[in-house]
């Protein structure tokens, strides 16, 4: 126990970070107007965050028409709320200590117990959600420990596949997420190999939309494991699809880059997001996706922001 103390406090402390929000002043509009809401992190082509901008510098379209950006902040310290979606997979059983430790790391340098919540999900060839939304870190704790890979008994009863992280976000989406007001976020931590959804990576994508929630993946790769099958195939591309049709980042845990240096990269993405917001000069008659397009007046600058968004009738 020592030990692990030790090392989650081996890096900077992300408590007291500003949460994912969607503005410092939260606009208050007539019953009815939809305010949608777009996060934004602007980088160089260098890959260096730009923190300096304004309103006024970013262009906005929806369906390729220009909307009015009606509030705008560079920070906010509003609650966030998160789910740790952890593959525990058999291919993930020799990485799973890392993802275990990680995932106390992050609960330690992110919850704030008197603002932030968070969930726990795991995911192999069930889903299951080990710990509703709770702000409480002992409760977190205590059941990250039990988190582990299936035992010999379920491999026997087996009758499935044996992955299913599609079905997963779906279920984080739908059950946990979508009726929440706070900004979200899950965290991913896997191969990205899938194996016996029921729902599509469109399926999963579609549902984190709809819920307005952005998908951080961390990519943790056993080579042994079949020589890195998943993550040589496409379980790659699954998490980089995941993160960017949602808007947020995709990491990949390499000998050059470790957990502490890609929760720094998070760390510092969370405290440099632009919020806007704008109210759709096309009133919603059905619900349908609306495709985004935000850029800069700047040129040379690189936006990373979700294309498009539920607009609900």
């Amino acid at each position: 126990m020592h030990s692990r103390r030790q090392f989650l406090w081996s890096t900077a402390s992300l408590i007291g970070a500003p949460s994912l929000a969607r503005g410092q002043d939260v606009p208050t509009f007539s019953t009815g107007v939809k305010v949608v809401n777009v996060l934004a992190t602007v980088r160089t082509k260098k890959n260096e965050i730009v923190r300096d901008l304004t309103k006024d510098d970013f262009v906005l379209l929806e369906n390729n028409r220009p909307q009015t950006i009606r509030y705008f902040s560079k920070e906010s310290d509003l609650p966030l709320t998160v789910g740790l979606m952890i593959d525990t997979s058999m291919s993930q059983q020799r990485v799973l200590d890392s993802e275990r430790t990680a995932s106390f790391r992050f609960l330690d340098q992110v919850l704030r117990e008197s603002k932030d919540q968070l969930f726990v999900m795991q995911f192999d060839m069930a889903v299951l959600l080990r710990q509703p939304l709770t702000s409480s870190r002992k409760k977190l704790e205590d059941i990250l420990s039990y988190v582990d890979t299936p035992t010999r008994r379920d491999l026997s009863l087996q009758s499935g596949g044996g992955t299913l992280l599609y079905d997963a976000v779906v279920e984080a989406s739908n059950t946990v997420l979508k009726d929440q007001e706070n900004r979200k976020a899950m965290v991913v931590l896997s191969d990205g190999g899938e194996n016996g959804s029921t729902a599509t990576l469109t399926d999963a994508i579609e549902a984190a939309q709809r819920a307005d929630t952005l998908i951080y993946s961390i990519l943790f790769s056993d080579p042994s494991y079949g020589g890195g099958l998943f993550a040589a195939l496409d379980g790659k591309g699954v998490l980089q699809k995941l993160s960017k049709e949602t808007g947020a980042s995709f990491f990949e845990v390499t000998k050059k880059q470790g957990i502490e240096q890609i929760y720094q990269a998070i760390q510092e993405e969370l405290r440099s997001q632009y919020s806007l917001g704008f109210i759709s000069d096309q009133p919603n008659q059905i619900s349908e996706f609306r495709a985004l397009k935000l850029s800069t007046k700047q040129k040379g600058l690189v936006v990373q922001y979700r294309e498009r968004y539920w607009a609900k009738a």
